[in-house]
């Protein structure tokens, strides 16, 4: 309930000095009608005093009905609702304090999104002098996060400012309201979405795929190298790398303990970790060592050009033994060109390939489940790497291809910006499939060695098979 009353229900107090005037005005009247009709019966002038009284009469109710539709319903000064309130200033973002309709953030063609994090004395005031610096030069606060340290707080925004904006002037700006250590750099739509949800987003990725918590990780903290240091070596030997099972934060550090054995580090230099990023880092290693090993059962299942049906799905370390006795089957040729070394070692990279730890790895098999080809996106620090082998009596059937799609489509659902293949020039089937891609390439010969890099920011969305599906 409100104060306010409606004018049409109030009730207005009772004047005695309202209605003596009225009678007043009502004698006069009467007094003014008798002299004015004695004048027009008595007079000789009575009939041009009639006319000109008609006339000024004629007159007065015009003008009164012109002065009451000008002004009779105009509210009073100062109150666009004619409520006799105050009026209210502009609506503003009570965070940065620019208008939220009619700046030019408004307008997606002609802003940019920033992400911006900057160390502020914890005192009162700091945040406010921060935001009217940034509503200086309009630009507008999307998110909001807070970290706070012993010798102050981290504030992490997510900016929408004007095109012409650089991020020179701002991080002056910046400065110059006290904030220290600032840090920016472009964003894009995928940043848009609050704290909260994003977290939840990853965890949902972490618990329904093993394979996702180093890009997790790289999501949830931005820019950084992640390392998985195993416990034992390709050789069989103990590495002795261990991490304590709260992990270690050392500024832009965090060691943590795989799942799996030995070690995961992330490093970013540029920029220190927080307690509260350590901590979520931490919550997400935890679920996914709850979990335990686990991958998307999710399968397809296509037929080849002469009418075979294979079907292509994920593979993990469970597929070690099947994946063995396809390197039994193929020829010295087929695995030379598949890990530029010795023969003899070809089996110690599998364990480590078929990790979801290291990337995702597809499998063909047959209808009898013979294991045919394999196909790996491996996380490489900052770049990724894809790898096909193909047992011999299955080439040239579209199998690689087939595989190198589907690669190129997880990388890019995965938002790496490019993909490199490590082969020899020899190789033609690999060169052909990299080039089926239809993606800008470059080709780099380093000590005999082919390198060809596929750029991904102009990547189509992931395709539908080359090969036709078969029955379910």
């Amino acid at each position: 309930m409100t104060d306010v009353t409606s004018a049409k229900t109030a009730r207005r107090p009772h004047h005695w000095r309202r209605d003596l005037i009225e009678l007043a005005a009502l004698f006069t009247a009467v007094v003014v009608a008798d002299t004015i009709a004695k004048t027009v019966v008595r007079g000789a002038e009575g009939p041009y005093m009639l006319v000109f009284s008609a006339i000024a009469l004629i007159a007065t109710a015009t003008f009164h009905t012109w002065w009451a539709r000008r002004h009779s319903h105009a509210p009073p000064a100062g109150d666009p609702g004619g409520s006799g309130t105050t009026p209210l200033p502009p609506a503003t973002d009570d965070r940065s304090g620019a208008p939220e309709n009619g700046t030019a953030s408004d307008d997606p063609a002609e802003t940019a999104l920033w992400r911006m994090r900057t160390t502020v004395r914890d005192t009162p005031g700091s945040l406010a002098a921060l935001c009217t610096a940034l509503a200086h030069h309009r630009v507008d606060i999307l998110t909001l996060q807070t970290h706070p340290l012993a010798e102050g707080t981290v504030d992490e925004f997510l900016l929408r400012a004007p095109a012409g904006l650089q991020a020179a002037d701002l991080s002056r700006e910046i400065a110059g309201a006290g904030g220290r250590n600032t840090w920016i750099e472009r964003a894009d739509a995928h940043d848009l979405v609050d704290t909260p949800t994003r977290l939840l987003g990853l965890a949902t990725r972490t618990a329904l795929d093993a394979a996702e918590l180093p890009l997790a990780l790289r999501q949830l903290l931005g820019r950084c190298r992640i390392h998985s240091l195993p416990a034992v070596s390709l050789t069989g030997r103990p590495t002795g790398e261990t991490a304590p099972v709260e992990g270690v934060l050392e500024e832009t550090v965090i060691r943590l303990r795989d799942p799996n054995g030995g070690v995961l580090t992330i490093e970013r230099p540029h920029l220190p970790f927080t307690p509260t990023e350590f901590a979520r880092a931490r919550a997400l290693v935890e679920l996914d060592a709850r979990l335990g090993p686990r991958i998307p059962r999710s399968q397809d299942v296509l037929t080849l050009p002469e009418g075979n049906e294979i079907t292509v799905r994920r593979a993990d370390q469970r597929d070690l033994v099947a994946a063995r006795a396809m390197h039994d089957r193929c020829s010295a040729r087929t695995l030379a060109l598949r890990y530029h070394g010795p023969i003899g070692d070809a089996d110690r990279y599998l364990d480590h390939l078929l990790s979801p730890r290291f990337g995702r790895t597809l499998a063909v098999q047959t209808a009898s489940g013979r294991l045919v080809a394999l196909g790996h996106l491996l996380w490489d620090g900052d770049e990724t790497e894809v790898a096909l082998m193909v047992e011999d009596d299955w080439q040239r059937r579209g199998i690689g291809a087939e595989l190198l799609g589907r690669l190129v489509a997880m990388a890019v659902e995965a938002r790496c910006e490019s993909v490199y293949a490590v082969t020899q020039s020899s190789n033609t089937g690999m060169v052909a499939a990299m080039r089926s891609l239809n993606l800008p390439l470059d080709y780099q010969i380093e000590e005999g060695t082919l390198v060809i890099t596929a750029r991904l920011a102009t990547a189509p969305a992931p395709a539908r098979s080359r090969l036709p599906l078969g029955e379910r």
